[in-house]
């Protein structure tokens, strides 16, 4: 969700769910790509995207999915094979539970050459329930209604309206992977709990604390085996800080999303976290990771709260060096004007293209890795309208962010 705007080369053999979740690999018989990554490869390229593959109906992406001949889908699809990521974080990927939708993606559309590009594989794939669309059973906009979409755990119309999809073509550690989807807020120590600035009382009252989760969506440890390494992509998608009152809850939780995994990262700041099988803890010292998503928050323009991004980057387990940019960021910031004169931040590194009368273009997509892991290039696939793949850039209001990591050598 933004909070700006207001077979065709093989069957796939196996389409297996496990019993503890709906995490699937795909095997398929052939390999016609020709991009899948070595073993014993030095880089991998690990990247972010919103695709704004969410619909107003359950069930709906999943049909359009099916038509292999929808525009939309096929954009989203070249710009995936114009990049060519190892490994992929897809924000607002409606979830479903036999994973349908994202089969048809990948047979029909990934699977697919896309206006002369090559097909890509994913053998792998990961996706679980998020908080969206689920209803809390509480009030929880404080507008005396229960059981509307803004009563969720995350805001949605049905449970698992904006999901996530880890898509790699490195094998994935599903044993240890984590999730976080029913973490409390009150859990967290010092949380940013919303408070009436009338009154001065909080926001929400003890029965909504006791039950509310932090995550809008999920927030997921997903360990990849690379040769003999894990990379931890740390997944998630932060509730836009928007769309509330004076309370500024949503800007609240924002930041408490996003500082989620700053101290999960951190062993001296990660005991109070749990995941949903109960075990405690974050990040082992000197884990390589990857966080990645859609955070809604830039780090200097915008109405995120408390510098929410900075949390991240400026974070001293963080590799800041080289901020993925683009020549297109600064080229439509001109172009467009309006809002985009009024930010400090450099247009560079935008990834998203928002309302020019009220909000202008945005940093908000995130590829940070550990400071163990080398940056050896970066970018936003933004590309001005002469460049080539110009043309997808309405493809979605967020653009695909990327990152290429030099694995630390094994002593």
């Amino acid at each position: 969700m933004t909070f700006f705007n207001r077979s065709s080369w093989a069957l796939l053999t196996a389409f297996v769910l496990s019993v503890a979740g709906c995490n699937t690999s795909f095997a398929p018989v052939t390999d016609v790509t020709t991009s899948t990554p070595a073993q014993d490869s030095a880089t991998v390229r690990v990247a972010t995207f919103n695709i704004s593959f969410n619909r107003k109906k359950e069930g709906e992406l999943k049909n359009e999915l099916d038509k292999a001949e929808t525009t939309k889908p096929k954009q989203i699809a070249e710009i995936i094979q114009r990049v060519r990521p190892d490994v992929i974080l897809l924000n607002e990927f409606d979830f479903d539970g036999d994973l349908a939708g994202i089969k048809s993606f990948l047979e029909k559309h990934l699977g697919v050459a896309q206006n002369n590009e090559k097909p890509i594989e994913y053998q792998f794939v990961y996706s679980k329930p998020v908080n969206t669309g689920v209803d809390s059973g509480l009030d929880l906009d404080g507008d005396g209604k229960k059981s509307t979409p803004r009563d969720a755990f995350g805001y949605g119309v049905f449970p698992g309206q904006y999901g996530m999809v880890v898509l790699s073509k490195y094998p994935i550690d599903e044993d240890n992977a984590r999730t976080f989807q029913n973490f409390l807020w009150k859990d967290m120590p010092n949380s940013l709990w919303p408070i009436e600035p009338q009154t001065k009382k909080p926001f929400y009252n003890d029965e909504i604390k006791s039950k509310f989760r932090l995550s809008s969506k999920s927030h997921w440890d997903v360990p990849i085996r690379i040769g003999d390494q894990t990379i931890h992509l740390l997944a998630s998608h932060p509730t836009p800080p928007v769309f509330d009152g004076e309370e500024d809850r949503n800007g609240c939780r924002n930041h408490d999303e996003i500082r989620f995994f700053a101290d999960y990262v951190d062993p001296e700041k990660s005991e109070y976290i749990y995941d949903d099988n109960g075990k405690k803890g974050g990040l082992a010292e000197g884990a390589s990771f990857v966080i990645a998503g859609d955070l809604n928050a830039d780090e200097f323009d915008g109405d995120s709260t408390n510098d929410a991004a900075k949390q991240l980057t400026q974070h001293p387990l963080i590799n800041h060096e080289m901020p993925p940019k683009s020549e297109g960021g600064p080229f439509y910031s001109q172009k467009q004007r309006g809002w985009n004169l009024h930010h400090k931040g450099n247009p560079a590194f935008d990834t998203g293209d928002f309302n020019d009368r009220s909000v202008g273009n945005m940093r908000i997509d995130y590829c940070l890795p550990s400071k163990n892991l080398k940056l050896r290039d970066s970018g936003v696939f933004w590309p001005k309208p002469d460049q080539p793949g110009g043309g997808l850039v309405d493809a979605s209001d967020h653009r695909l962010v990327w990152i290429d990591i030099e694995l630390p050598k094994k002593k």
